[in-house]
């Protein structure tokens, strides 16, 4: 008796292809590359273009520049590496730009930021960071010498703003003025992508000596 091998019923095909997504809590690309966990308390996208941020000591004018707006000792100022990527901005790929080829650092402890910095994508007066904030996870305290916006669509976010600390609920933008000191919390359950938006073109802070969020917060 001869046999003929059967189609795979549709509903068993899409069950087979879900247990091969979740079979050890990752999936990968189509091209056979490993993507990112499923684990929601880790980072979303690649730290793979992870770089050490340059860090230099204050001078007396930035000293001088603080002491107009807080109380707070400046520890040192905080930048990415340098360079240009040159974009003629011809074709639509030029324009964009994906997160995981972006710099990021490690600002503080259970955080990392990718990093867009205008000047090297085309903008005239623009830096972008999207943060991958762990539960828990804080940058130290700071402060930027224009102003910024935080917008945050998902999570629960501890801040501190100058002397002021309150909770607050995403979807959200906070304003945080020129040179008032500032840092936030995570105290949700999953990672927060914390969207941060400068009008200047370099990425650049200055780190200050007074942390503000208790371990048991």
């Amino acid at each position: 008796m001869k046999y003929t091998r059967q189609p795979l019923p549709f509903l068993m095909i899409i069950i087979l292809f879900s247990c091969s997504q979740k079979e050890g809590g990752t999936h990968s690309h189509g091209d056979g590359t490993p993507a990112h966990s499923h684990d929601q308390t880790k980072e979303t996208f690649s730290i793979d273009q992870l770089v050490k941020e340059v860090k230099t000591v204050p001078d007396s004018i930035i000293e001088y520049l603080h002491a107009q707006h807080h109380s707070h000792k400046v520890l040192e100022r905080r930048t990415v590496p340098a360079g240009y990527e040159t974009k003629n901005l011809k074709y639509w790929k030029n324009y964009a730009s994906k997160v995981e080829d972006l710099p990021a650092i490690n600002p503080g402890p259970g955080e990392y930021v990718h990093v867009m910095e205008g000047y090297k994508h085309g903008y005239q007066n623009l830096v972008i960071g999207i943060t991958e904030t762990f539960p828990g996870g804080a940058p130290p305290m700071h402060t930027h010498k224009g102003e910024e916006s935080h917008v945050l669509l998902e999570g629960t976010i501890l801040y501190a703003l100058g002397d002021t600390l309150f909770t607050i609920e995403a979807p959200y933008i906070v304003n945080i003025p020129p040179m008032v000191p500032h840092a936030f919390k995570n105290i949700g359950e999953k990672t927060a992508n914390l969207v941060v938006i400068f009008p200047t073109n370099v990425w650049e802070y200055d780190v200050l000596d007074y942390f503000p969020f208790k371990e048991e917060e």
